[in-house]
């Protein structure tokens, strides 16, 4: 499944992706034709994994996410056609052998924060 549609800018650390998938009748996060804004956190982490891939360069090992913390949720619904296109950023915070930690923000496309949060991903040894 991947949610992102562009990559805008991409550095060392960070990443601006958009997307347009959560206005997609089929996206596989619906339940009962609703896209929840919490479905958000997906979409900040898989720009996460995405900046992870690109800095590498190469194959990435299995990742696991190990925790979310500070999660703020704005509003009930992704899926409004008002929010138009999302941008997505994360940001490495921490880079270690044994993992990362992600800061990620989902915004509207009026720049009104919808989601926003810190990811701790696990690396596997």
């Amino acid at each position: 499944m991947c949610l992102i549609d562009e990559v805008v800018a991409w550095d060392a650390r960070s990443i601006l992706c958009r997307s347009r998938t959560h206005l997609e009748a089929d996206n596989p996060l619906r339940r009962a034709g609703v896209l929840g804004m919490v479905c958000g956190i997906e979409y900040g982490l898989q720009a996460a994994a995405l900046h992870g891939a690109l800095r590498d360069g190469a194959r990435q090992p299995a990742r696991y996410l190990a925790g979310l913390r500070e999660v703020t949720i704005e509003g009930g619904r992704l899926d409004e056609r008002a929010l138009g296109t999302l941008d997505v950023s994360a940001t490495l915070e921490l880079s270690e052998l044994s993992g990362l930690i992600y800061g990620f923000r989902v915004a509207s496309a009026a720049g009104a924060t919808l989601v926003e949060g810190r990811g701790t991903i696990m690396l596997t040894p």
